[in-house]
């Protein structure tokens, strides 16, 4: 969009939880933030959120919108009336939601792909190039990033398998390090279940002279800058994937019950590793070893 209007004005109106992807971003005029409830601070009342909402959205129908799009692919009706209570000329969004330009959702196409079809709308006909995130941390090639972390159960591997990979791809490449990364809290949070004491056991048993660096990330710009420092990343589907993915990671990626067709890596070396039985538990250490070494090359995989 920022090549075809070189002189428009493009912004974005984004959740607190995921603005970070944004920041320092060379294409956008302006980042409109907003805070859901579920993630307001312990300072923040529902009150308050609210009405700086409200100012928000305010400043936004007066600006006089030419287009809104709403850049995900399943319907959205209730977003769809927000967006027209802004004014524009045009609302486009995906699937059947009353929007002024309607895109039909293609399943067979990756995300990005099918995303990427409302730029067509403005005469946009070029392959999607990969997803990006501003950051100028500088990376480590030996150094691999290790995300254990994964909100479906069919795609948590068990902590005793990264214990082993870990061991393994050391032994055949003593220069590696490691970065263990995992979403903080107990395992039985209700509001976001975390991953404190799973850290903990491979830490323990890999033991206090193995080269790995335990990180919990609070927040998505502590997982951004931190996996931006790394060479590689080996990690089950999900949000910390894509944010790899859009750092230019080479990734090693774990898929459970979930469409690896569209939701793999996009437009980064990969290795998508998948189990009949559509359960990360069911692909073994050595499976995940060999393909890190394909990916990357100067590392040999053990023996099966």
């Amino acid at each position: 969009l920022r090549e075809r209007f070189p002189d428009a004005w493009l912004g974005a109106l984004v959740n607190s939880y995921n603005a970070p992807v944004l920041d320092g971003n060379p294409d956008l005029d302006s980042v409109f933030v907003y805070t859901k409830a579920k993630h307001r601070g312990t300072d923040e009342s529902f009150a308050r959120i609210m009405w700086a909402r409200w100012k928000m959205m305010r400043q936004l129908r007066a600006m006089r919108l030419d287009d809104v799009i709403i850049a995900t692919t399943s319907p959205q009706p209730r977003v769809v009336r927000q967006a027209r209570w802004l004014n524009p000329k045009r609302v486009i969004a995906f699937g059947h939601s009353n929007a002024d330009v309607e895109l039909p959702t293609q399943a067979s196409l990756h995300e990005v792909e099918d995303v990427f079809r409302a730029a067509s709308i403005f005469g946009i006909e070029v392959t999607p190039p990969r997803t990006f995130i501003n950051c100028l941390t500088q990376r480590d090639p030996s150094t691999i990033a290790i995300h254990i972390s994964a909100r479906k159960p069919s795609q948590r591997w068990p902590a005793a398998r990264f214990v082993e990979l870990m061991r393994a791809l050391h032994e055949c490449n003593r220069a590696l390090t490691f970065v263990l990364l995992w979403s903080p809290g107990a395992s039985d949070d209700p509001r976001h279940p975390g991953d404190d004491a799973k850290a903990a056991e491979i830490t323990t048993a890999l033991g206090k002279e193995f080269p790995v660096t335990p990180m919990a990330t609070t927040t998505l710009s502590e997982l951004i800058q931190r996996l931006a420092s790394c060479g590689a990343m080996i990690c089950a589907d999900g949000g910390a994937m894509h944010i790899g993915a859009a750092l230019g990671l080479p990734i090693v990626a774990l898929f459970g019950d979930s469409n690896a067709t569209r939701w793999r890596p996009w437009a980064v070396p990969q290795r998508v590793l998948q189990a009949p039985s559509r359960n990360v538990s069911d692909i073994s250490v050595a499976e995940v070893a060999n393909a890190f070494s394909e990916l990357i090359p100067d590392t040999q995989a053990p023996n099966a």
